[in-house]
Parts: structure tokens; C-alpha cells; sequence
């Protein structure tokens, strides 16, 4: 396979348009961008998600180990266990900058400079109808108390994220007067972009960016939300445009329907982009199984980058595909090997979707080497749909073995595990879109 940046060396195979050059003519990246991830803060504000200290501890370790630039690892005023679980992060000295999530209040900026952080995000209310209705504050209220707490901050040597929320939802003469009078007045090294509510297209984005562009020369930060599937295309229409950071969270998640996905915009930046970000890529399945599996949170089996299903395939004529690529040419049948985040091999799994060549090559791989002509496989296949059907779900290793033990002798090569299970794989017994980690037990969240 030859190397074009959409179709290189069986690592990944998407569209030359991304690449047209008219297309990239538009793009202003920036130099360097950052990934802020925002799990432990955000992700833990998902109705029914509860971190431990530990569970902290170990998320920024692999967080750490993924590579991401920055960790927002908590807000202090939260509880004093949220302070310790911060300081305690700090002090493993991970490799990436911690942060802080503080309100603009100074006694906030002084618990975030207790835990000893390398920087803070301060937030604010922007939206006059927030001010007003949610927090029954004059207006001025919200200026006064971000250019107290932003100068704070800075006298403390923080870096500082000036947060207005509700940001895109906000009057956009009083929102753009608003950042102008705390840079001028208060203090920001940066600014969020925050769509709190997830209320803004991709364009809606790119005209947000270019305005608040045209009114401060001060670094930007993409904070967006999911409630309409947009956050990671909102994000990467932001750094497009040159925003500097992506705050992202593990996965989606997040409070409502969550944040943009550290796995969704990592990917797409560096397969459809070209944009590297100098993280281990081959790491982003295993930090969703960690957080998934800590959170109590199941996502859904297809889920882009990360889903247990993605490189599961039933359908006949696309298992004969597999048959044919898998060796040589996998990127003929999935837009990136599954090597590239970790996932595990792409495999046949057995269902009311299989076709003759599902069946024949399950059953290589449990060392019966029969034509997918023959009739037998006929046979396997009938009875296959059939128990699937009944089950309303794929079917297990030991039942796939009972089915073809019943028409076909399996012999040595049908050979088990330490674990008592057929050496080549399929996936548990769950429904075809239940299948989230089958170590997360309680009942799943919709994102």
C-alpha cells in the first residue's frame, strides 16, 4: 500500500478530499495545540458518576501515560477530599500540567494555590439571562468578581483561564465587552470558548471564534458540549481556526449528554487532518475500558474509536472481505487499524447477520477446514439464525461449538483455553447493542 497522508501503509485509509487542497487552504492550525482533558472535573458531573481519590489517582496516571498535555484534576471547593485527591496528583508529578477548577471568587483561586497547581480555570457566569435568573446577580456583579479573582490569581503566579459560561448563548455585545474589560482590567493568559449547553453548530462556531478573534489577541480554549453530537466537530471547527486547546473528557463523558471526546478529536485530527498530537494513540482504548470500568458507565457498543463492536463483524459478505484483507489489507474494510487505539483484532462474531462465509470462517478458526460451499456449512448457518433469533443476540463461543459439534467433527483443533472457552474469540453473549465492558455491571447511561 502506498503512502498518501489518507492512505498510509495500512495504518489508516479515509478520504483524499481531506486532503484536497483547497479544502486544507482554509485550515490555520495552530503551531501547537493541547488536549485539557476535563474527566475528573466534568466527566464527574455526570448524574451518578463518583470518583474516589483512587479513582482519580489512577485515571490521571493513564491519562499521564496517554500523553495528554494538561489534567483539569479537580475543584477544590467541592470537598476537602477533592483538595487532597488534587494535591496528591500534583505531587506524583505525572508529566502533564494540573489544573484546577476554581469560581471567581478569591477564596477558590487560594484553595487551588493550596494544592499547589501549575494553573487554574475560573468561571464565570456570561449570559445575562444566567446572571439574572440562575444566580440573581446585578450584571456588574459578574465583571467585579472577574477582575478581583483574575488578578488574584495572577499576583499567585497561576496560569489563568478566564471561563465565561454559557458563553455562546450569552448577548454578544455584552459577552464580547465582558472578556474585553477582564483582559484590560482583570487578568487572562487565556480565554475558554464555552458552549455549555452544547448549543451551537460548526458554523455557529467558526463566527463565535472569529468575533471574539477580532476583540482580544489572547490565546484560545475549546470547551463544548454534546447535546447535539456536535462537541468534537465544534471542537476541531475551533482549531481549525487556531484555538490553542481542546478541554475533552474520556469517552463523552460528561454532564447531560457530555463533552467532546478525547478519542473522537485525537483521532480525527491526526487520520483526517494530519495533525499529530504526540500522544500514544495505541493507548485510547485501554483509558476508556479504566474510566468506563471507575465510573460505572457503559457506552455504546459502536461508539466511534472505542466501542467494543467497532471491528466485530456479523454480516456474511463482509466476513468474506475480512477473510481476503485481514492480513494484508485490513484498511480496505475500516477507516484505521484497530492496532492504531489499542482495540483488540478484528474478528467475526456469530449471529442471525451471518452469511456462509461467517460461518466457514469461524470455523477456521477453530481448526475445521471446510468450503463455504459445503453443505454443512448450510446446515450450521440455518440453525446459527435460528438459535440467534430466538436469543435476540449473538451467540457465545460454547453455543457457536454445540451448533457445529452437532453437523461437523471439531476435533483437536477445536481446542480451549485456560478459561474453558473456545481459544479463537467471539464476544459474550449480549445483545448486539448492549455490548459495553462486560465489567461494568450497572445499568447503563445514555450519553
Amino acid at each position: 500500500m502506498g503512502m498518501e497522508p489518507w492512505k498510509n501503509d495500512n495504518r489508516w485509509f479515509v478520504s483524499p478530499y481531506n486532503y484536497d487542497p483547497e479544502v486544507r487552504s482554509a485550515l490555520r492550525f495552530s503551531p501547537r495545540i493541547e488536549l485539557h482533558d476535563i474527566t475528573l472535573r466534568d466527566g464527574e458531573q455526570q448524574a451518578g458518576v463518583v470518583f474516589s481519590k483512587d479513582d482519580k489517582i489512577r485515571i490521571a496516571e493513564a491519562l499521564a501515560e496517554v500523553g495528554v498535555h494538561r489534567i483539569e484534576a479537580g475543584m477544590p471547593s467541592v470537598s476537602r477530599d477533592d483538595a487532597d485527591a488534587i494535591r496528591t496528583i500534583v505531587r506524583r508529578r505525572l508529566g502533564p500540567k494540573i489544573f484546577a477548577f476554581c469560581r471567581c471568587m478569591v477564596s477558590d483561586v487560594k484553595q487551588a494555590v493550596d494544592c499547589g497547581v501549575d494553573g487554574i480555570v475560573i468561571e464565570i457566569p456570561s449570559s445575562q439571562h444566567i446572571i439574572q435568573y440562575a444566580y440573581d446577580w446585578p450584571l456588574s456583579k459578574a465583571i467585579d468578581l472577574s477582575i478581583e479573582a483574575t488578578r488574584y490569581a495572577k499576583a499567585q503566579g497561576l496560569y489563568t483561564v478566564f471561563f465565561p459560561i454559557d458563553g455562546t448563548r450569552a448577548e454578544p455585545g455584552w459577552f464580547l465587552d465582558l472578556i474585553e474589560k477582564v483582559a484590560r482590567e482583570g487578568h487572562m493568559d487565556a480565554l475558554g470558548l464555552v458552549d455549555t449547553f452544547g448549543g451551537c453548530s460548526p458554523h455557529a462556531i467558526a463566527r463565535f471564534t472569529q468575533q471574539v478573534q477580532a476583540r482580544i489577541a489572547k490565546p484560545l480554549e475549546a470547551h463544548f458540549h454534546d447535546d447535539f453530537g456536535l462537541a468534537a466537530a465544534n471542537t476541531i471547527t475551533a482549531l481549525t481556526m487556531g484555538v490553542n486547546v481542546a478541554h475533552v473528557t474520556v469517552s463523552s463523558l460528561g454532564e447531560r449528554a457530555g463533552n467532546a471526546a478525547l478519542e473522537d478529536v485525537a483521532m480525527a485530527l491526526r487520520v483526517l487532518y494530519g495533525v499529530d498530537l504526540g500522544i500514544r494513540y495505541d493507548k485510547l482504548y485501554k483509558l476508556s475500558q479504566l474510566v468506563r470500568k471507575l465510573a460505572r458507565f457503559e457506552i455504546p457498543s459502536n461508539r466511534p474509536i472505542v466501542g467494543d463492536m467497532l471491528f466485530k463483524v456479523e454480516s456474511g459478505i463482509i466476513s468474506s472481505w475480512l477473510s481476503r484483507c485481514k492480513a494484508d489489507r485490513p484498511v480496505e474494510l475500516f477507516p484505521f487499524h484497530w492496532d492504531m487505539v489499542g482495540q483488540p483484532e478484528a474478528d467475526v462474531v456469530i449471529g442471525k447477520g451471518n452469511g456462509r462465509d461467517s460461518i466457514a470462517f469461524r470455523l477456521r478458526a477453530i481448526g475445521v477446514e471446510i468450503p463455504g460451499d459445503d453443505p454443512r456449512v448450510d446446515t450450521i448457518l440455518a440453525r446459527v439464525k435460528k438459535a440467534s433469533l430466538r436469543k435476540h443476540a449473538l451467540l457465545s463461543d460454547d453455543e457457536f461449538r454445540r451448533i457445529a459439534s452437532a453437523v461437523v467433527r471439531l476435533g483437536n483443533g477445536a481446542r480451549r483455553s485456560s478459561a474453558g472457552k473456545l481459544a479463537a474469540r467471539t464476544v459474550p453473549s449480549r445483545g448486539r447493542s448492549g455490548g459495553g465492558s462486560s465489567r461494568a455491571r450497572r445499568p447503563a447511561k445514555r450519553r
